[in-house]
């Protein structure tokens, strides 16, 4: 029978929300061991670069007759072993040469090889590829092949004891930072560089109100690779201020600590993860713009 006004009768039904039904318990478990069989590979691989990171953890909350014992487990923790580390060590000091070091370093490599990798990729002139080359076979010298006359450069200099032959030598280029540089200018679309030239812009400008935005994330990578270099660096710092206690480095700190406390290995290890812990936080911190500057570099568009 139709509705009055011969209005046709509606029936609205209330959605039906879908509840999605939880596995039983036996699906889940042969789940989650389809998950482990194919990731094993990845899993045992973790496992065997997080052990050493964690012994270290665990031997310094070790009190010093647990340290190198059938104990495992800290039984009590005992953090007292980080206070006795600065009360034992002029940590704080090295730390401040170090961080003197690596940051400085690290704007020289910034400041001298952004305009030579710009110069290599995007400027065209006479002898760019022979540059180009010298800058590769430059690359593939190790440190260790010109030590020797710089070493008696700087001696005829009276530097020798002070930072300064570590930190003036980033002013003047990096072969690595130049090529990963200019391998990231190359991917950059020319067209950006002409609508500037149009606009009246020069190089110098160009280099610094275009190309250095769009390379912030390769900028980022070779600031983050020089940083890393220089805080881990042992050789140049022990070659230059060894016999300097004053401008020790935490790398040639740490190594001086643990000949004198060798048998505390907690206190070692203490030390160890307080040296270790300003690398972890910034590459967590900087690691976005470092998996993409690595991976965009290479990619020309």
């Amino acid at each position: 029978m139709g509705a009055p006004g011969g209005a046709a009768l509606t029936t609205t039904t209330a959605a039906v929300p879908l509840v999605r039904r939880k596995p039983p318990a036996s699906v889940r478990r042969r789940q989650f061991l389809i998950g482990v069989a194919n990731h094993s590979l990845l899993i045992a691989t973790t496992i065997m670069f997080l052990a050493p990171f964690l012994f270290i953890v665990l031997t310094a909350l070790m009190t010093n007759n647990q340290a190198l014992s059938a104990n495992i487990w800290p039984h009590p923790f005992r953090f007292q072993n980080f206070v006795d580390v600065f009360r034992t060590a002029p940590l704080l000091h090295w730390t401040l040469n170090t961080m003197i070091y690596s940051g400085l370093a690290t704007i020289g490599v910034i400041v001298s090889s952004v305009p030579v990798a710009y110069a290599l990729a995007r400027i065209r002139w006479r002898g760019r590829e022979v540059a180009f080359m010298v800058v590769l076979i430059a690359l593939m010298l190790p440190p260790q092949v010109s030590v020797v006359p710089l070493y008696v450069m700087w001696a005829k200099l009276h530097l020798i004891g002070t930072l300064w032959p570590l930190i003036i030598p980033n002013f003047l280029g990096d072969a690595f930072s130049i090529f990963l540089l200019r391998q990231f200018f190359l991917t950059i679309p020319e067209e950006y560089l002409d609508a500037a030239r149009v606009d009246g812009c020069g190089e110098l400008r160009i280099l610094a109100t275009v190309v250095t935005r769009l390379a912030k994330p390769a900028i980022a990578a070779v600031a983050l690779f020089s940083f890393l270099y220089t805080f881990n660096d042992f050789f140049l710092p022990l070659l230059y201020v060894g016999e300097n206690p004053d401008k020790w480095v935490l790398s040639i700190g740490l190594a001086q600590f643990r000949s004198l406390h060798q048998v505390q290995w907690n206190l070692t290890m203490a030390a160890t993860l307080l040296v270790m812990a300003p690398v972890i936080v910034l590459f967590f911190l900087a690691q976005r713009a470092f998996v993409e500057g690595v991976t965009l570099t290479g990619v020309k568009g």
